[in-house]
């Protein structure tokens, strides 16, 4: 059996391909993300490990015998799901893996801006020393935070803020009243928490209904002077639109973390403005996180290999339609 990892930045030992313990696999990684370079490298695979790749309707129907489709991370946007369930292949993700540093991610960027630390570090280096007035910096204990999405991460964020100081409130669909209200969490509307949220932090996935969910609106919904966070996906704000109200001053600042284009384009807007801190899709990452993901990709490519149901499945397959 084949298993093919499509991206070289994710280095494989020895002890993670015991995973694979009891299989005769052939594992190799694949270099290259054009879509034929994906036609070409996975087309015989009976598993694909996928970092950020588009796996898009051409290349999943290329595949000759493949069983899985297994993200190394949470999201799966960049994989088309329906297309896969029609071929009887397994899509996979790792849920639970670095939920922590994403949680961690955005609280650091919320404190960052709304401390104005990347401004007091640049005025030390330039300025010289400038400590007793920083216009727009508050109390934690008189500002709300408002969280677009309840899930694992946003729960973490919400107990983390509330030990900062903040007042949590939530916009989730599929979250009951009481069950927030367990964590201390106020649920209210989307547009109640574009009203009253000091700071505004994104945890929801990309899909067509969450695409720009912030846009031109929604920005100028927000309160005048409050922060906009994004540690969850790219395509989830209007670039353009956010670096209107940035720039504008509507807005007191933003940290991004995910972005609609990534690299970020050198010509991005974003890049040219000091009230913005930008950070390269990296919230996932801390040493334990990568290792464990690693771990459980193998893990979960292993188990449907064996014929066993995979335990973070994303889509369903009937048994006797399974590749």
């Amino acid at each position: 059996m084949k298993v093919v990892m499509t991206n070289t930045m994710v280095p494989i030992t020895d002890e993670d391909l015991k995973a694979f313990d009891g299989l005769d696999v052939d594992f190799q990684i694949i270099e290259g993300t054009s879509e034929q370079a994906l036609l070409d490298g996975t087309r015989d695979a009976d598993a694909v490990i996928i970092l950020a790749e588009q796996f898009t309707k051409t290349v999943i129907d290329n595949l000759e015998h493949c069983r899985s489709l297994t993200r190394f991370g949470i999201g799966y946007d960049t994989i088309d799901v329906p297309a896969a369930t029609e071929r009887g292949i397994w899509v996979t993700n790792v849920p639970d893996a670095n939920y922590r540093e994403v949680a961690v991610h955005a609280i650091a960027l919320a404190l960052s801006v709304t401390r104005r630390l990347p401004a007091l570090d640049a005025g030390i280096r330039t300025e010289g020393w400038a400590s007793s007035f920083f216009p727009g910096v508050r109390r934690p204990d008189d500002q709300v935070f408002g969280l677009l999405g309840l899930g694992r991460i946003g729960r973490r964020v919400a107990t983390m803020a509330q030990a900062i100081g903040y007042t949590v409130i939530a916009f989730d669909p599929v979250v009951s009243a009481a069950d927030a209200a367990d964590l201390g969490v106020e649920l209210v509307s989307k547009d109640a928490v574009l009203e009253r949220a000091d700071i505004v932090s994104i945890h929801v996935p990309l899909m067509e209904s969450t695409r720009n969910i912030i846009d031109a609106a929604a920005l100028a919904r927000m309160k005048k002077g409050s922060v906009l966070i994004n540690v969850s996906r790219g395509g989830l704000i209007d670039e353009a639109a956010l670096a209107d109200a940035l720039r504008s001053g509507h807005l007191f600042g933003a940290g991004i973390d995910a972005f609609g284009n990534e690299p970020l384009e050198a010509e991005s807007p974003l890049r040219d403005l000091d009230n913005i801190i930008l950070s390269p899709h990296a919230a996932h990452w801390s040493e334990e996180s990568w290792n464990e993901t690693r771990r459980k990709v193998l893990e979960e490519a292993a188990r449907i290999l064996r014929g066993e149901h995979p335990r973070n499945p994303v889509n369903q397959i009937e048994r006797e339609t399974a590749a």
